[in-house]
Protein backbone atom coordinates (compact mmCIF):
# COMPACT_ATOMS: atom_id res chain seq x y z
CA UNK A 1 0.00 0.00 0.00
CA UNK A 2 1.07 3.39 -0.84
CA UNK A 3 1.42 5.79 2.24
CA UNK A 4 3.04 9.53 2.97
CA UNK A 5 6.09 10.25 4.36
CA UNK A 6 4.44 13.23 6.07
CA UNK A 7 4.74 14.59 9.57
CA UNK A 8 1.22 13.55 10.67
CA UNK A 9 0.38 9.46 11.39
CA UNK A 10 -3.25 8.96 9.74
CA UNK A 11 -3.04 5.52 10.61
CA UNK A 12 -3.55 6.67 14.68
CA UNK A 13 -6.79 8.17 13.26
CA UNK A 14 -10.13 6.75 14.22
CA UNK A 15 -11.54 7.20 10.94
CA UNK A 16 -8.95 5.84 8.81
CA UNK A 17 -9.52 1.83 8.58
CA UNK A 18 -6.45 0.95 6.43
CA UNK A 19 -6.83 -2.09 3.93
CA UNK A 20 -10.85 -2.41 3.22
CA UNK A 21 -13.36 -3.33 0.57
CA UNK A 22 -15.34 -1.50 -0.80
CA UNK A 23 -18.56 -3.89 0.12
CA UNK A 24 -17.45 -4.04 4.27
CA UNK A 25 -16.93 -0.13 4.02
CA UNK A 26 -20.54 0.60 2.26
CA UNK A 27 -21.93 -1.41 4.98
CA UNK A 28 -20.22 0.63 7.42
CA UNK A 29 -21.67 3.93 6.18
CA UNK A 30 -25.25 3.85 7.57
CA UNK A 31 -26.56 7.72 7.37
CA UNK A 32 -26.00 10.25 5.39
CA UNK A 33 -22.74 12.23 6.33
CA UNK A 34 -20.89 9.04 7.31
CA UNK A 35 -17.47 9.09 6.13
CA UNK A 36 -14.51 6.55 6.54
CA UNK A 37 -10.68 6.67 5.13
CA UNK A 38 -9.58 3.51 3.80
CA UNK A 39 -7.02 1.93 1.33
CA UNK A 40 -8.31 0.76 -1.96
CA UNK A 41 -7.03 -2.64 -3.25
CA UNK A 42 -7.83 -1.56 -7.00
CA UNK A 43 -6.24 1.64 -6.92
CA UNK A 44 -3.02 0.68 -5.60
CA UNK A 45 -2.91 1.41 -2.06
CA UNK A 46 -4.09 4.57 -2.37
CA UNK A 47 -6.19 6.14 0.44
CA UNK A 48 -10.12 6.81 -0.74
CA UNK A 49 -12.72 9.02 1.41
CA UNK A 50 -16.02 6.71 1.24
CA UNK A 51 -18.99 8.57 2.49
CA UNK A 52 -23.04 7.88 2.31
CA UNK A 53 -24.86 10.58 0.75
CA UNK A 54 -28.32 10.81 -0.44
CA UNK A 55 -28.97 7.50 0.09
CA UNK A 56 -26.00 5.93 -2.05
CA UNK A 57 -22.77 5.34 -0.52
CA UNK A 58 -20.05 7.87 -3.03
CA UNK A 59 -16.30 6.55 -3.10
CA UNK A 60 -13.42 9.85 -3.64
CA UNK A 61 -9.67 8.90 -4.47
CA UNK A 62 -7.11 10.43 -2.47
CA UNK A 63 -3.97 11.46 -5.07
CA UNK A 64 -0.61 11.80 -2.97
CA UNK A 65 1.33 14.00 -4.69
CA UNK A 66 4.66 13.29 -4.48
CA UNK A 67 7.59 16.39 -4.35
CA UNK A 68 11.53 16.44 -4.38
CA UNK A 69 13.08 16.26 -1.18
CA UNK A 70 13.99 19.75 0.53
CA UNK A 71 13.96 20.56 4.34
CA UNK A 72 11.34 22.30 6.09
CA UNK A 73 8.79 20.34 3.45
CA UNK A 74 6.96 17.12 3.68
CA UNK A 75 8.06 14.56 0.74
CA UNK A 76 4.12 14.53 -0.64
CA UNK A 77 0.98 16.29 -0.86
CA UNK A 78 -2.64 14.50 -1.02
CA UNK A 79 -4.67 15.93 -3.36
CA UNK A 80 -8.66 15.96 -3.54
CA UNK A 81 -10.31 17.56 -6.39
CA UNK A 82 -7.57 20.28 -7.09
CA UNK A 83 -6.76 21.04 -3.63
CA UNK A 84 -3.81 19.93 -2.11
CA UNK A 85 -2.62 19.60 1.54
CA UNK A 86 0.82 18.30 3.58
CA UNK A 87 -0.73 15.74 4.71
CA UNK A 88 -4.19 13.13 4.85
CA UNK A 89 -5.54 14.42 8.40
CA UNK A 90 -5.34 18.01 7.40
CA UNK A 91 -7.01 17.09 4.22
CA UNK A 92 -10.13 15.66 6.41
CA UNK A 93 -9.86 18.30 8.74
CA UNK A 94 -10.52 21.07 6.03
CA UNK A 95 -13.86 19.40 4.67
CA UNK A 96 -15.27 17.80 7.84
CA UNK A 97 -14.77 21.07 10.01
CA UNK A 98 -15.55 23.80 6.75
CA UNK A 99 -18.47 21.20 5.87
CA UNK A 100 -16.99 21.41 2.36
CA UNK A 101 -18.25 19.37 -0.34
CA UNK A 102 -16.12 16.25 -0.67
CA UNK A 103 -16.75 17.27 -4.88
CA UNK A 104 -18.65 20.04 -6.73
CA UNK A 105 -20.59 17.77 -8.84
CA UNK A 106 -22.49 15.44 -6.43
CA UNK A 107 -22.29 17.59 -3.15
CA UNK A 108 -21.62 15.37 -0.68
CA UNK A 109 -20.28 16.27 2.72
CA UNK A 110 -18.37 14.40 5.12
CA UNK A 111 -19.89 15.37 8.66
CA UNK A 112 -19.33 12.24 10.96
CA UNK A 113 -16.76 9.67 11.13
CA UNK A 114 -17.33 6.20 11.45
CA UNK A 115 -14.47 4.61 13.96
CA UNK A 116 -13.04 1.65 13.17
CA UNK A 117 -12.56 -1.77 15.70
CA UNK A 118 -9.59 -2.40 16.58
CA UNK A 119 -6.20 -2.03 15.14
CA UNK A 120 -5.27 -1.96 11.52
CA UNK A 121 -4.49 -5.22 9.84
CA UNK A 122 -1.43 -4.29 7.90
CA UNK A 123 2.43 -6.28 7.60
CA UNK A 124 5.80 -4.83 7.44
CA UNK A 125 9.20 -5.76 6.16
CA UNK A 126 11.65 -6.35 8.73
CA UNK A 127 14.26 -3.64 6.99
CA UNK A 128 11.88 -1.06 6.93
CA UNK A 129 10.76 -1.00 11.11
CA UNK A 130 12.44 1.72 13.04
CA UNK A 131 15.29 1.19 15.94
CA UNK A 132 13.84 1.60 19.31
CA UNK A 133 12.79 -0.85 22.46
CA UNK A 134 9.05 -0.61 21.39
CA UNK A 135 9.65 -2.17 18.50
CA UNK A 136 12.40 -4.83 19.10
CA UNK A 137 10.31 -7.99 18.21
CA UNK A 138 11.08 -9.96 16.12
CA UNK A 139 8.98 -9.71 12.77
CA UNK A 140 8.38 -13.19 12.19
CA UNK A 141 6.21 -13.29 15.75
CA UNK A 142 4.13 -10.57 14.81
CA UNK A 143 1.15 -11.03 12.02
CA UNK A 144 0.48 -7.39 12.60
CA UNK A 145 2.67 -4.18 13.20
CA UNK A 146 2.10 -0.30 13.91
CA UNK A 147 4.89 0.80 13.21
CA UNK A 148 5.53 4.34 11.42
CA UNK A 149 8.99 3.50 8.95
CA UNK A 150 10.19 6.74 8.15
CA UNK A 151 12.78 6.62 4.67
CA UNK A 152 11.18 4.01 2.60
CA UNK A 153 11.39 4.42 -0.87
CA UNK A 154 9.46 2.48 -2.20
CA UNK A 155 5.82 0.73 -2.61
CA UNK A 156 4.17 -2.09 -2.52
CA UNK A 157 0.50 -3.89 -1.81
CA UNK A 158 -0.86 -4.49 1.71
CA UNK A 159 -2.00 -8.08 2.93
CA UNK A 160 -4.92 -8.51 5.34
CA UNK A 161 -3.57 -10.62 8.01
CA UNK A 162 -6.05 -12.57 10.65
CA UNK A 163 -5.47 -10.70 13.85
CA UNK A 164 -3.44 -13.00 16.71
CA UNK A 165 -2.42 -12.82 20.34
CA UNK A 166 0.67 -11.37 19.14
CA UNK A 167 -0.15 -8.06 17.96
CA UNK A 168 1.57 -5.15 19.05
CA UNK A 169 -0.38 -2.13 19.41
CA UNK A 170 0.17 1.24 20.46
CA UNK A 171 -0.65 2.00 23.98
CA UNK A 172 -4.02 4.52 24.38
CA UNK A 173 -1.84 6.31 26.67
CA UNK A 174 0.63 7.64 23.83
CA UNK A 175 -2.72 9.25 22.06
CA UNK A 176 -3.40 12.87 22.83
CA UNK A 177 -6.78 13.69 23.03
CA UNK A 178 -8.51 17.22 23.55
CA UNK A 179 -11.76 17.80 25.35
CA UNK A 180 -14.01 15.74 27.68
CA UNK A 181 -15.92 13.79 24.81
CA UNK A 182 -14.34 11.03 22.16
CA UNK A 183 -12.87 13.16 19.33
CA UNK A 184 -10.56 12.96 16.57
CA UNK A 185 -7.47 11.99 17.41
CA UNK A 186 -3.82 12.71 15.72
CA UNK A 187 -0.22 10.98 16.25
CA UNK A 188 2.48 13.24 15.48
CA UNK A 189 4.41 10.10 14.29
CA UNK A 190 5.89 10.13 10.86
CA UNK A 191 4.37 7.04 8.63
CA UNK A 192 6.36 5.74 5.77
CA UNK A 193 5.48 3.38 2.80
CA UNK A 194 4.54 0.33 3.15
CA UNK A 195 6.83 -2.50 1.66
CA UNK A 196 6.54 -5.72 -0.70
CA UNK A 197 3.56 -8.37 0.48
CA UNK A 198 4.91 -10.64 3.23
CA UNK A 199 4.42 -14.29 4.14
CA UNK A 200 2.54 -14.20 7.33
CA UNK A 201 3.87 -17.93 7.58
CA UNK A 202 8.46 -17.53 6.92
CA UNK A 203 8.57 -13.88 6.82
CA UNK A 204 9.52 -14.08 2.59
CA UNK A 205 9.44 -11.16 0.98
CA UNK A 206 7.93 -11.61 -2.56
CA UNK A 207 9.72 -8.73 -5.27
CA UNK A 208 6.72 -6.82 -6.82
CA UNK A 209 6.70 -4.05 -9.36
CA UNK A 210 6.28 -0.78 -7.36
CA UNK A 211 2.84 0.81 -8.05
CA UNK A 212 3.12 3.48 -11.30
CA UNK A 213 3.93 6.69 -9.62
CA UNK A 214 1.82 9.87 -10.40
CA UNK A 215 3.37 11.87 -13.27
CA UNK A 216 3.09 15.26 -12.03
CA UNK A 217 5.87 17.58 -11.44
CA UNK A 218 6.89 18.41 -8.36
CA UNK A 219 5.51 22.37 -6.71
CA UNK A 220 6.45 24.22 -3.72
CA UNK A 221 4.18 23.97 -0.78
CA UNK A 222 2.34 27.10 -0.22
CA UNK A 223 3.20 29.55 2.33
CA UNK A 224 2.64 28.10 5.95
CA UNK A 225 1.93 31.00 7.56
CA UNK A 226 -1.55 30.94 7.98
CA UNK A 227 -3.60 29.51 10.92
CA UNK A 228 -3.07 25.22 10.78
CA UNK A 229 -6.92 23.64 10.50
CA UNK A 230 -7.60 21.82 13.93
CA UNK A 231 -10.86 19.90 14.47
CA UNK A 232 -13.77 20.96 16.24
CA UNK A 233 -15.41 18.62 19.08
CA UNK A 234 -16.16 16.14 16.76
CA UNK A 235 -17.74 12.91 18.67
CA UNK A 236 -17.32 9.34 16.41
CA UNK A 237 -20.03 7.40 15.95
CA UNK A 238 -19.26 3.43 16.53
CA UNK A 239 -20.58 2.22 13.53
CA UNK A 240 -23.95 -0.21 14.23
CA UNK A 241 -23.20 -2.97 11.21
CA UNK A 242 -20.34 -5.50 12.09
CA UNK A 243 -17.95 -5.89 9.51
CA UNK A 244 -17.03 -9.55 7.52
CA UNK A 245 -15.18 -12.32 10.01
CA UNK A 246 -11.70 -11.72 10.10
CA UNK A 247 -11.36 -14.85 8.03
CA UNK A 248 -13.41 -13.67 5.09
CA UNK A 249 -12.52 -11.33 3.19
CA UNK A 250 -14.50 -9.38 0.09
CA UNK A 251 -12.21 -9.06 -2.79
CA UNK A 252 -12.28 -5.22 -4.62
CA UNK A 253 -13.75 -5.20 -7.29
CA UNK A 254 -12.11 -3.81 -10.41
CA UNK A 255 -11.65 -0.52 -11.50
CA UNK A 256 -14.74 0.42 -14.37
CA UNK A 257 -13.44 1.03 -17.41
CA UNK A 258 -13.68 5.54 -16.95
CA UNK A 259 -10.70 4.65 -14.51
CA UNK A 260 -8.52 2.51 -16.10
CA UNK A 261 -7.48 5.35 -18.90
CA UNK A 262 -4.34 6.24 -17.29
CA UNK A 263 -2.21 2.94 -18.60
CA UNK A 264 -2.90 3.81 -22.34
CA UNK A 265 -1.51 7.68 -21.75
CA UNK A 266 2.06 7.01 -22.14
CA UNK A 267 1.34 4.57 -25.19
CA UNK A 268 -1.01 7.35 -26.63
CA UNK A 269 2.01 10.11 -26.24
CA UNK A 270 3.79 8.05 -28.82
CA UNK A 271 1.58 7.52 -31.44
CA UNK A 272 1.70 9.32 -34.67
CA UNK A 273 -1.40 9.84 -36.92
CA UNK A 274 -2.46 6.83 -39.21
CA UNK A 275 -4.72 6.55 -41.80
CA UNK A 276 -7.93 5.09 -40.81
CA UNK A 277 -9.63 2.38 -41.69
CA UNK A 278 -13.35 2.88 -41.53
CA UNK A 279 -16.02 4.93 -39.73
CA UNK A 280 -16.39 4.29 -36.14
CA UNK A 281 -19.53 4.79 -33.90
CA UNK A 282 -19.15 5.03 -29.97
CA UNK A 283 -23.47 4.49 -29.53
CA UNK A 284 -23.46 1.05 -28.01
CA UNK A 285 -25.56 -1.19 -29.70
CA UNK A 286 -29.41 -1.14 -29.03
CA UNK A 287 -29.18 -5.12 -26.72
CA UNK A 288 -32.26 -5.35 -24.91
CA UNK A 289 -32.91 -2.79 -22.24
CA UNK A 290 -34.02 -3.88 -18.28
CA UNK A 291 -36.42 -0.99 -18.46
CA UNK A 292 -37.40 -1.50 -22.05
CA UNK A 293 -39.04 -5.66 -23.38
CA UNK A 294 -37.98 -6.56 -26.55
CA UNK A 295 -40.76 -4.55 -27.94
CA UNK A 296 -41.87 -1.41 -26.61
CA UNK A 297 -44.83 0.89 -27.74
CA UNK A 298 -43.85 5.28 -27.60
CA UNK A 299 -44.52 6.54 -23.94
CA UNK A 300 -45.28 3.46 -22.12
CA UNK A 301 -46.95 5.10 -19.16
CA UNK A 302 -45.69 2.12 -16.92
CA UNK A 303 -41.69 3.15 -17.94
CA UNK A 304 -42.75 6.78 -17.83
CA UNK A 305 -43.29 6.68 -14.19
CA UNK A 306 -40.22 4.27 -13.43
CA UNK A 307 -38.00 6.88 -14.82
CA UNK A 308 -39.58 9.76 -12.97
CA UNK A 309 -39.02 7.94 -9.47
CA UNK A 310 -35.72 6.56 -10.63
CA UNK A 311 -35.11 10.71 -11.30
CA UNK A 312 -36.61 11.54 -8.04
CA UNK A 313 -33.93 9.21 -5.83
CA UNK A 314 -31.29 10.87 -7.45
CA UNK A 315 -29.49 14.61 -6.43
CA UNK A 316 -28.79 16.77 -9.50
CA UNK A 317 -25.00 16.48 -9.07
CA UNK A 318 -25.52 12.40 -9.10
CA UNK A 319 -27.42 12.99 -12.35
CA UNK A 320 -25.04 14.89 -13.67
CA UNK A 321 -22.69 12.33 -13.24
CA UNK A 322 -24.83 9.62 -14.50
CA UNK A 323 -25.30 11.72 -17.99
CA UNK A 324 -21.05 12.82 -18.22
CA UNK A 325 -20.63 8.97 -18.12
CA UNK A 326 -22.66 8.41 -21.20
CA UNK A 327 -21.95 11.56 -23.07
CA UNK A 328 -18.01 10.91 -22.67
CA UNK A 329 -18.86 6.99 -24.10
CA UNK A 330 -21.30 8.39 -26.73
CA UNK A 331 -18.32 11.25 -27.49
CA UNK A 332 -15.46 8.79 -27.57
CA UNK A 333 -13.57 10.58 -24.85
CA UNK A 334 -13.86 7.71 -22.39
CA UNK A 335 -13.77 3.92 -23.09
CA UNK A 336 -12.19 3.92 -26.43
CA UNK A 337 -10.52 0.54 -27.54
CA UNK A 338 -7.27 0.16 -29.23
CA UNK A 339 -9.23 -1.69 -31.96
CA UNK A 340 -11.17 1.93 -32.57
CA UNK A 341 -8.48 3.53 -31.94
CA UNK A 342 -6.66 2.07 -34.90
CA UNK A 343 -9.53 2.07 -37.10
CA UNK A 344 -10.23 5.47 -36.82
CA UNK A 345 -6.66 6.59 -36.53
CA UNK A 346 -6.47 9.05 -33.74
CA UNK A 347 -6.76 8.45 -30.06
CA UNK A 348 -10.27 10.16 -29.08
CA UNK A 349 -13.61 11.20 -30.80
CA UNK A 350 -12.89 14.82 -30.28
CA UNK A 351 -10.06 14.41 -33.05
CA UNK A 352 -12.56 12.17 -34.72
CA UNK A 353 -14.98 14.39 -35.51
CA UNK A 354 -12.77 16.85 -37.45
CA UNK A 355 -12.01 14.43 -40.10
CA UNK A 356 -13.73 13.78 -42.72
CA UNK A 357 -14.18 9.76 -42.05
CA UNK A 358 -15.87 11.14 -38.70
CA UNK A 359 -19.35 11.69 -40.32
CA UNK A 360 -21.20 9.25 -38.74
CA UNK A 361 -20.11 10.49 -35.24
CA UNK A 362 -21.13 13.39 -36.33
CA UNK A 363 -24.40 12.52 -37.00
CA UNK A 364 -24.76 10.33 -33.86
CA UNK A 365 -23.99 13.73 -31.62
CA UNK A 366 -26.23 15.39 -33.25
CA UNK A 367 -29.07 13.49 -33.15
CA UNK A 368 -27.95 12.22 -29.20
CA UNK A 369 -28.00 16.25 -28.83
CA UNK A 370 -31.79 16.49 -30.10
CA UNK A 371 -32.95 13.60 -28.19
CA UNK A 372 -32.05 14.26 -25.06
CA UNK A 373 -33.87 17.70 -25.54
CA UNK A 374 -36.88 16.52 -26.52
CA UNK A 375 -36.92 14.08 -23.43
CA UNK A 376 -36.41 16.99 -20.82
CA UNK A 377 -39.13 19.19 -22.66
CA UNK A 378 -41.45 15.41 -22.72
CA UNK A 379 -40.31 15.70 -18.80
CA UNK A 380 -41.77 18.82 -18.44
CA UNK A 381 -44.87 18.69 -21.17
CA UNK A 382 -45.91 15.62 -19.86
CA UNK A 383 -47.32 17.00 -16.55
CA UNK A 384 -50.72 16.94 -16.59
CA UNK A 385 -51.54 17.63 -13.34
CA UNK A 386 -51.18 20.38 -10.70
CA UNK A 387 -49.36 23.11 -12.02
CA UNK A 388 -46.88 23.29 -9.33
CA UNK A 389 -45.91 19.93 -10.72
CA UNK A 390 -45.11 21.40 -13.99
CA UNK A 391 -43.11 24.13 -11.94
CA UNK A 392 -41.42 21.68 -10.45
CA UNK A 393 -40.31 19.95 -13.10
CA UNK A 394 -38.68 23.37 -14.36
CA UNK A 395 -37.20 23.49 -11.42
CA UNK A 396 -35.72 19.98 -11.78
CA UNK A 397 -34.08 20.85 -15.50
CA UNK A 398 -32.75 24.10 -14.30
CA UNK A 399 -30.90 22.36 -10.94
CA UNK A 400 -29.91 19.43 -13.58
CA UNK A 401 -28.22 22.49 -16.07
CA UNK A 402 -26.39 24.05 -13.21
CA UNK A 403 -25.06 20.90 -11.65
CA UNK A 404 -23.39 20.63 -15.40
CA UNK A 405 -21.90 23.85 -15.62
CA UNK A 406 -18.46 24.71 -15.75
CA UNK A 407 -16.98 24.44 -12.54
CA UNK A 408 -19.60 21.90 -11.89
CA UNK A 409 -19.87 18.22 -13.81
CA UNK A 410 -18.58 20.65 -16.81
CA UNK A 411 -20.85 18.23 -19.14
CA UNK A 412 -21.39 20.84 -22.01
CA UNK A 413 -23.12 18.76 -24.89
CA UNK A 414 -25.34 17.88 -21.76
CA UNK A 415 -26.16 21.13 -20.20
CA UNK A 416 -26.86 22.30 -23.91
CA UNK A 417 -29.04 19.27 -24.02
CA UNK A 418 -30.80 20.34 -20.79
CA UNK A 419 -30.97 24.41 -22.09
CA UNK A 420 -32.51 22.73 -25.48
CA UNK A 421 -35.23 21.71 -23.54
CA UNK A 422 -35.76 24.32 -21.49
CA UNK A 423 -36.10 26.82 -24.38
CA UNK A 424 -37.79 25.04 -26.82
CA UNK A 425 -40.74 26.72 -28.34
CA UNK A 426 -43.38 24.36 -26.58
CA UNK A 427 -42.09 24.62 -22.85
CA UNK A 428 -40.91 28.61 -23.12
CA UNK A 429 -44.57 29.53 -24.44
CA UNK A 430 -45.89 27.98 -21.00
CA UNK A 431 -46.27 31.53 -18.97
CA UNK A 432 -48.46 30.17 -16.19
CA UNK A 433 -45.78 27.44 -15.56
CA UNK A 434 -43.17 29.63 -15.60
CA UNK A 435 -44.62 32.24 -13.58
CA UNK A 436 -45.13 29.95 -10.86
CA UNK A 437 -41.28 28.85 -11.20
CA UNK A 438 -40.66 32.76 -10.36
CA UNK A 439 -43.48 32.83 -7.68
CA UNK A 440 -42.24 28.98 -5.88
CA UNK A 441 -38.45 28.59 -7.04
CA UNK A 442 -37.05 32.19 -7.34
CA UNK A 443 -33.78 31.03 -6.80
CA UNK A 444 -34.06 28.11 -9.59
CA UNK A 445 -35.62 31.34 -11.83
CA UNK A 446 -33.06 34.07 -11.38
CA UNK A 447 -30.56 31.51 -11.93
CA UNK A 448 -32.11 30.44 -15.44
CA UNK A 449 -32.14 33.73 -16.42
CA UNK A 450 -29.37 35.62 -15.15
CA UNK A 451 -26.88 32.49 -15.30
CA UNK A 452 -27.74 30.28 -17.67
CA UNK A 453 -29.12 31.59 -20.16
CA UNK A 454 -26.26 34.24 -20.64
CA UNK A 455 -23.84 30.89 -20.89
CA UNK A 456 -25.65 29.24 -23.36
CA UNK A 457 -25.39 32.00 -25.76
CA UNK A 458 -21.98 32.74 -25.20
CA UNK A 459 -21.67 28.58 -26.36
CA UNK A 460 -23.50 28.92 -29.33
CA UNK A 461 -21.25 31.99 -30.05
CA UNK A 462 -18.21 30.84 -29.54
CA UNK A 463 -17.01 33.41 -27.09
CA UNK A 464 -17.48 31.52 -23.35
CA UNK A 465 -15.97 28.02 -24.37
CA UNK A 466 -12.55 30.48 -26.06
CA UNK A 467 -12.20 31.19 -22.90
CA UNK A 468 -12.42 27.83 -21.51
CA UNK A 469 -10.37 26.16 -24.03
CA UNK A 470 -7.53 28.93 -23.43
CA UNK A 471 -7.87 28.49 -19.46
CA UNK A 472 -4.09 26.62 -20.08
CA UNK A 473 -3.10 23.34 -18.80
CA UNK A 474 -2.74 23.86 -15.21
CA UNK A 475 -6.72 24.69 -14.95
CA UNK A 476 -8.58 21.93 -16.84
CA UNK A 477 -11.30 20.94 -14.34
CA UNK A 478 -13.60 23.72 -15.90
CA UNK A 479 -14.47 21.68 -18.15
CA UNK A 480 -14.50 17.75 -18.41
CA UNK A 481 -16.52 17.85 -22.47
CA UNK A 482 -16.41 20.06 -24.66
CA UNK A 483 -19.21 22.05 -26.44
CA UNK A 484 -19.30 20.53 -30.05
CA UNK A 485 -22.49 21.55 -31.60
CA UNK A 486 -21.06 24.58 -33.34
CA UNK A 487 -17.95 22.54 -34.99
CA UNK A 488 -20.17 19.38 -36.00
CA UNK A 489 -23.10 21.50 -37.27
CA UNK A 490 -20.84 23.59 -39.28
CA UNK A 491 -18.87 20.70 -40.72
CA UNK A 492 -22.35 18.50 -41.63
CA UNK A 493 -22.88 21.80 -43.93
CA UNK A 494 -25.60 23.59 -42.05
CA UNK A 495 -24.90 27.33 -42.75
CA UNK A 496 -24.48 30.07 -39.72
CA UNK A 497 -27.31 31.96 -38.93
CA UNK A 498 -26.90 36.17 -39.07
CA UNK A 499 -25.22 39.01 -41.36
CA UNK A 500 -22.68 37.81 -43.64
CA UNK A 501 -19.47 39.84 -42.07
CA UNK A 502 -20.73 38.32 -38.61
CA UNK A 503 -21.26 34.93 -40.03
CA UNK A 504 -17.74 34.50 -41.22
CA UNK A 505 -16.16 35.36 -38.35
CA UNK A 506 -18.50 32.75 -36.47
CA UNK A 507 -17.08 30.43 -39.24
CA UNK A 508 -13.39 31.01 -38.74
CA UNK A 509 -13.75 30.94 -34.77
CA UNK A 510 -15.57 27.53 -34.89
CA UNK A 511 -13.41 26.13 -36.90
CA UNK A 512 -10.24 27.67 -34.70
CA UNK A 513 -12.29 26.15 -31.44
CA UNK A 514 -12.50 22.85 -33.26
CA UNK A 515 -8.74 22.44 -33.70
CA UNK A 516 -8.44 23.51 -30.12
CA UNK A 517 -10.66 20.68 -29.05
CA UNK A 518 -8.76 18.12 -31.28
CA UNK A 519 -5.84 19.48 -29.73
CA UNK A 520 -6.92 19.24 -25.87
CA UNK A 521 -8.20 16.11 -25.88
CA UNK A 522 -6.06 14.60 -23.61
CA UNK A 523 -6.58 17.41 -21.18
CA UNK A 524 -10.36 17.03 -21.10
CA UNK A 525 -9.60 13.03 -20.89
CA UNK A 526 -7.95 13.38 -18.35
CA UNK A 527 -10.59 16.12 -16.42
CA UNK A 528 -13.52 13.71 -16.98
CA UNK A 529 -11.63 10.67 -15.41
CA UNK A 530 -10.66 12.65 -12.29
CA UNK A 531 -14.34 13.98 -12.13
CA UNK A 532 -16.04 9.76 -12.62
CA UNK A 533 -13.01 8.44 -10.25
CA UNK A 534 -14.70 7.08 -7.36
CA UNK A 535 -18.31 7.11 -8.88
CA UNK A 536 -20.53 4.03 -9.46
CA UNK A 537 -23.26 4.67 -11.50
CA UNK A 538 -26.87 3.47 -10.81
CA UNK A 539 -27.20 0.82 -13.64
CA UNK A 540 -31.06 1.70 -14.91
CA UNK A 541 -30.35 5.32 -14.82
CA UNK A 542 -27.29 5.26 -16.75
CA UNK A 543 -29.21 2.85 -19.20
CA UNK A 544 -32.42 5.65 -19.05
CA UNK A 545 -29.86 8.15 -20.44
CA UNK A 546 -28.27 6.51 -23.14
CA UNK A 547 -29.28 6.91 -26.78
CA UNK A 548 -30.50 3.70 -27.85
CA UNK A 549 -32.66 3.94 -24.70
CA UNK A 550 -34.21 6.85 -25.21
CA UNK A 551 -34.43 6.70 -28.77
CA UNK A 552 -36.36 3.56 -27.98
CA UNK A 553 -38.66 5.05 -25.60
CA UNK A 554 -40.04 8.16 -27.52
CA UNK A 555 -40.39 6.12 -30.85
CA UNK A 556 -40.73 2.61 -29.75
CA UNK A 557 -39.15 -0.50 -31.19
CA UNK A 558 -40.95 0.10 -34.68
CA UNK A 559 -40.46 4.02 -34.84
CA UNK A 560 -36.66 4.09 -33.79
CA UNK A 561 -35.97 2.60 -37.37
CA UNK A 562 -37.15 5.28 -39.28
CA UNK A 563 -34.81 8.78 -40.88
CA UNK A 564 -34.03 11.08 -38.08
CA UNK A 565 -35.78 13.72 -39.86
CA UNK A 566 -39.21 11.86 -40.00
CA UNK A 567 -38.78 10.78 -35.94
CA UNK A 568 -38.23 14.43 -35.09
CA UNK A 569 -41.20 15.87 -36.62
CA UNK A 570 -43.19 13.70 -35.20
CA UNK A 571 -42.69 14.42 -31.78
CA UNK A 572 -42.10 17.83 -32.40
CA UNK A 573 -45.66 17.57 -33.26
CA UNK A 574 -46.75 15.56 -30.24
CA UNK A 575 -44.89 18.15 -28.21
CA UNK A 576 -46.97 21.00 -29.63
CA UNK A 577 -50.16 19.03 -28.55
CA UNK A 578 -49.48 18.36 -25.46
CA UNK A 579 -48.37 22.26 -25.05
CA UNK A 580 -51.51 23.23 -26.61
CA UNK A 581 -53.25 20.90 -23.91
CA UNK A 582 -51.64 22.10 -20.61
CA UNK A 583 -51.65 26.30 -21.97
CA UNK A 584 -54.32 26.76 -24.48
CA UNK A 585 -53.98 29.66 -26.91
CA UNK A 586 -56.83 32.85 -26.12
Amino acid sequence: MQVPQDGEDFAGQPWYHGPLSRQKAEALLQQDGDFLVRASKSRGGHPVISCRWRGSVLHFEVFRVALRPRPGRPTALFQLEDERFPSLPALVRSYVTGQRTLSQATGAVASRPVTRQGPIRRSFSEDTLPDGPAWTEPLRARKRSDSQPAGLQHMGQPTEDHPGSGASTMPASALPRTGSDSVLLKVPVPLGSIADSLRASDGQLHAKAPTKPPRTSSLMLPDASGRPPTYCELVPRVPRVQGTPPGHSCPEPEAPWWEAEEEEEEEEENRCFARPQAEVSFCPPDNPFCLLGSQNRPLETEVLHTLHGLFLEHHPGSTALHLLLVDCQATGLLGVTKAQRGAMGVASGLELLTLPHGHRLRLELLERLETLALAGALAVLGCAGPLEERAAALRGLVELALALRPGAAGDLPGLAAVMGALLMPQVSRLERTWRQLRRSHTEAALAFEQELKPLMRALDEGAGEWRLSMSGPCDPGEVALPYVAPAVRLLEGEELPGPLDESCERLLRTLHRARLLARDAPRFREAAARRLRGFRPHPELREALTTGFLRRLLWGSRGAGAPWATRLEKFQRVLSVLSQRLEPDH
